[in-house]
């Protein structure tokens, strides 16, 4: 029999695929209480800093709840309120307390949708298109769609995809800030992956307290979320030794200067422009890497057009990157 999620686990990271292709990987009760089972024992791995979620094939990372299944089963309907984890997908994936990234492969439809909702990050193909069919079903959102979407992407944004049922592309989902980027087909579990290894440098325990710390205040109100991290941070900073943190300000430096050494290595002008230099690397501002690897490095600088805001984001990248790689500003063309 084939298994429902697929799982492969290598240097800490775990890439988890919902396996029904033929089906456009829809959530059918079955393959809901495997990714359940998954999820649970991911979560107890201490071998696992980091996971990736993603469908099989390249039409659908999930279409939501399997149709047939709902129109063929008394009760089944009751799914959509489900709210233990071994039924909601939902919950089984916010249970895991290690970062969880959505590699978004294809469309992600209604409950899909609110699958890849539940990822702590999204990262899309060019493929991937999102869509909220609730109201063309006739089936009211209850995975956590109708709050999380107007969250991310605005109370005007989230009510149009809602109140239409249209599909919403790649390239617009990274520009309303649902994805954090689009990348080719080929390119996107590698793009995934560089990104979880990142994280699965970081400490697992602080990791994963601060993962439920954004995650307590995502869901108070500002004020409680500011009260709530004061609270934490009070008693887990009163905790840290100063020879541990001297230790760890070393290797930040260290990494920094190393991810300005790849930005030296591997940005490539593709523009022209009046340059600003920093270092000893020309840069047109407002452009872009070229290949999935230099992403890894950088992502994308900001437009051009604001030396202001040039400025201030070189300040972010601090001294220890600027010194090591040299950094560029357009000041005047591209685009």
């Amino acid at each position: 029999m084939t298994d429902l999620v697929l799982t492969e686990i290598a240097d800490g990271i775990a890439t988890v695929t919902l396996n029904r292709p033929e089906a456009m990987n829809a959530l059918s009760k079955a393959l809901r209480h495997r990714l359940y089972e998954v999820m649970t024992a991911l979560d107890a791995d201490d071998g696992v800093r980091a996971v990736i979620l993603t469908g099989a094939g390249t039409r659908a990372f999930t279409a939501g709840l399997d149709l047939k299944e709902l129109g063929s089963q008394e009760g089944a309907l009751g799914a959509a309120n489900a709210e233990g984890a071994d039924d909601n997908p939902v919950k089984a994936i916010e249970s895991c307390r290690k970062p969880v990234i959505g590699a978004i492969n294809g469309v992600a439809i209604t409950g899909g949708f609110e699958v890849a909702l539940a990822c702590d990050v999204l990262i899309a193909s060019s493929n991937a298109r999102f869509a909220d069919t609730h109201a063309r079903v006739g089936v009211v959102p209850g995975w956590g769609l109708s709050q999380k979407l107007s969250r991310m992407i605005g109370i005007s944004r989230a009510k149009e995809l809602s109140f239409t049922g249209n599909f919403l592309d790649a390239a617009t989902a990274e520009r309303w800030g649902l994805v954090n980027r689009v990348v080719a087909p080929e390119s996107l579990l590698a793009e995934a992956r560089r990104l979880a290894a990142d994280m699965a440098s970081v400490d697992p325990a602080f990791l994963a307290g601060y993962k439920r710390l954004i995650d307590e205040g995502y869901a108070a109100s500002f004020g409680e979320g500011l009260a709530i991290e004061h609270r934490q941070s009070s008693a887990a900073n009163s905790a840290v030794r100063p020879a541990e943190l001297e230790a760890r300000r070393a290797a930040v430096q260290a990494r920094g200067r190393t991810q300005g050494r790849c930005m030296h290595q591997h940005m490539r002008c593709g523009q022209s422009g009046s340059v600003a230099l920093l270092g000893s690397v020309f840069r047109p501002y407002g452009t872009a890497v070229n290949r999935p690897s230099d992403r890894s490095c950088t992502g994308h600088l900001p437009r051009a057009g604001d030396p202001g805001r040039a400025w201030h984001d070189l300040h972010r990248l601090g001294r220890s990157q600027c010194h090591a790689g040299g950094i560029a500003v357009c000041l005047g063309g591209g685009g």
